[in-house]
């Protein structure tokens, strides 16, 4: 599935949060790059229809997503920056309610997920209410629950951040293996440096703007930049991605 997405802007009264952003997603991993309040997450806000574009145009697979958000929405995993679990209830709750809402039975939703509990390590918490969880392994449910329907895009909103370092190193692993495995259009958020690989279709936000895209080692001879950080600074002036 490709996505599109030609000269969109969005303001908050007269903040600019995106400036005339054009980008081109395929499957595989986009890796969104960029410091806190570069315009990332007003973005996935206009992917997943939680906000209107004031101007521009988002298309999915050459359909309007305006006209076929419902369709194209059937389509899409999400994880969000912050965390939509509901803590009261246990692991599979959760699951099994959000597969209902793409009615998806029990059985079927379970069949879904089971490797993915495996490789994530969840398999003996299904049955844990989530306010028990640590905030490693409730993003790794997030992630398991934004893929239970088997979603052809993925959206991941700083899906690592705070985490510890297993349940980064197995998220990293496990999403980058899907990408390669499915075929998925993976779209990553991320402002941590070491997220990015040579291969990765590499996106530069900066305030609003697109300073660069495309596959990470050639915007590095592109610009002469020895290393991902140094392509930043470079393209940015800015030092605040770690």
């Amino acid at each position: 599935m490709n996505i599109v997405i030609e000269n969109v802007s969005y303001h908050y009264g007269k903040k600019v949060a995106l400036d005339s952003v054009s980008l081109d997603l395929t499957p595989g991993i986009n890796l969104m790059l960029g410091p806190n309040g570069a315009g990332k997450s007003t973005l996935f806000l206009l992917l997943t229809g939680l906000l209107n574009a004031k101007s521009g145009l988002i298309k999915v697979n050459d359909f309007d997503y305006q006209k076929n958000r419902s369709s194209i929405m059937a389509d899409m995993g999400v994880v969000f920056q912050q965390s939509t679990l509901d803590l009261d209830l246990s692991v599979q709750q959760n699951l099994l309610y959000f597969a209902a809402l793409h009615g998806i039975s029990p059985a079927n939703a379970l069949d879904n997920i089971t490797p993915m509990l495996a490789q994530l390590e969840l398999a003996d918490r299904l049955k844990d209410k989530v306010r028990t969880l640590n905030g490693g392994h409730r993003r790794r449910v997030e992630i398991v629950r934004a893929l239970i329907h088997q979603p052809k895009v993925l959206l991941l909103d700083e899906p690592t951040v705070g985490l510890d370092i297993e349940s980064r190193a197995l998220i990293i692993k496990h999403v980058r293996a899907l990408g390669d495995s499915l075929g998925l259009c993976v779209l990553w958020a991320t402002h941590l440096m070491d997220e990015v690989r040579e291969r990765d279709n590499l996106i530069v936000i900066n305030q609003g703007k697109i300073n660069a895209q495309g596959i990470t080692s050639q915007l590095c001879k592109k610009y002469n930049a020895p290393d991902v950080y140094q392509l930043y600074r470079q393209l940015t002036n800015n030092c605040e991605v770690m």
